[in-house]
């Protein structure tokens, strides 16, 4: 039977082959994720995790201004777009998001008190977030490709190290450290510098090109009109830590910070599928065979629901699992972020389509709505309601952006 079912393996073509594995790589890499938090809540406090949480908040939203997001959309778009000379295009845009990191960090630099104070962080997690954005494009951008090509088997070592490597080595630091957040920051960068290094110079090795004016002037184009789009998706997903912090404390944070953490396990789904066939989309809605398209849309949005609500049903036994008794409340927020999670799922679809065209600026204004009412109803109803409100302000605006972009459409 075994034998059978190798056989009829090795006799899958190559892009069912590399979707499962794609998928099965991605699930593993969200899920250690996840297994470990766990671990973190117990040897780090709920006020050590929400500073945690607070510093990766502004990472992901400093990251998007520093690397214009070069390695989302528009470089899938764009390898597809120039699958002739994608090698020189892909060591192209790894030049590009080099020389703005470089840039930013000189800013930084002469202008560091400015921002340690906005940012509530030392000057070492400053590094760290441009290193860190750096880094994490730089793998990005050789994950897609291997994607695009089919070629699996690096992309599933890659995963297995860091998934292994990162957590291990954060556990260790955390422990023997008495700053306990730098100490997993550290983690961090160590990891990534060490894996993601071979990223950048396995592409720049294989492209021959750093500069190439009308790569650099097409990918521009189009990214740096996206910003106020990934900076209000961030911001919706991230803002309410930062403002919970502020205006209630750390603890607060940490506990909401777990809560959105176990339903983000929704992601491990939705991040993996999308993964697996956006370069699918793409090809298809360059050959016009989007017929193809709906059914798969349909199945996936009715899968993606079932998860969800299994989720929200199980949530304090979730909770338990996770977390000690000072986490415990986190169990009324998880229906709404779950929730959220799901709504941002259904956007996926649509958001394909418009990256294509590059009619970008309905994702922008969409999403720009969404931030700023996300913004405005957390400073209104958290001093209210708590921090339980951010979890529903997270999911109205969720509603409101989706709902938005699909009527642009």
């Amino acid at each position: 039977m075994n034998t059978s079912i190798l056989k009829k393996y090795k006799e899958l073509p190559v892009e069912i082959k590399a979707a499962f594995w794609f998928l099965i790589g991605t699930f593993f890499q969200k899920a250690m994720s996840m297994v470990s938090t766990p671990i973190f809540t117990r040897i780090m406090s709920a006020e050590e995790y929400g500073e945690y949480n607070v510093f990766n908040s502004w990472f992901l939203i400093v990251s998007i201004i520093v690397t214009c997001q070069l390695s989302a959309g528009v470089y899938t778009q764009g390898i597809v777009k120039f699958d002739s000379e994608k090698r020189e295009f892909s060591s192209c845009m790894q030049g590009l998001t080099l020389t703005l990191v470089l840039l930013w960090t000189i800013i930084y630099i002469f202008t560091m008190d400015f921002w340690n104070k906005l940012f509530d962080l030392s000057t070492f997690q400053v590094y760290s977030m441009l290193f860190l954005s750096w880094m994490t494009s730089a793998y990005n951008f050789w994950a897609i490709e291997q994607r695009v090509d089919l070629r699996y088997r690096k992309m599933l070592c890659m995963t297995a190290f860091v998934i292994i490597a990162q957590p291990a080595l954060c556990i260790f630091l955390v422990i023997k450290s008495t700053d306990k957040v730098s100490a997993r920051i550290l983690g961090m960068v160590i990891v990534s510098c060490f894996a993601y290094s071979y990223c950048f110079w396995n592409q720049i090795k294989s492209g021959k090109k750093i500069f190439i004016k009308h790569y650099w002037k097409y990918a521009l184009s189009l990214c740096i009109p996206l910003i106020p789009h990934y900076l209000s998706q961030i911001i919706m997903s991230t803002s309410d830590r930062i403002m919970i912090d502020r205006i209630i404390g750390s603890k607060e944070a940490g506990i909401y910070s777990l809560a959105y953490s176990i339903s983000q396990i929704m992601t491990i789904f939705n991040t993996g599928l999308m993964q697996t066939i956006e370069p699918w989309l793409y090809k298809k809605i360059k050959k016009g065979e989007l017929k193809n398209i709906s059914a798969i849309a349909y199945k996936s949005m009715v899968g993606i629901a079932l998860v969800n609500i299994l989720l929200i049903i199980f949530a304090p036994e979730v909770v338990r699992i996770f977390a000690p008794e000072e986490y415990y409340e986190a169990i009324w927020i998880i229906p709404p972020v779950a929730m959220s999670v799901y709504v941002s799922f259904m956007y996926a679809f649509f958001a394909v389509f418009e990256f294509y065209y590059e009619k970008t600026k309905y994702i922008s204004f969409a999403t720009l709505v969404g931030a700023v009412i996300n913004i405005v109803l957390n400073y209104l109803l958290i001093p209210v309601f708590g921090y339980y409100a951010a979890g529903y302000t997270t999911l109205f605006c969720y509603i409101i952006y989706v709902v938005n972009f699909i009527s642009n459409f």
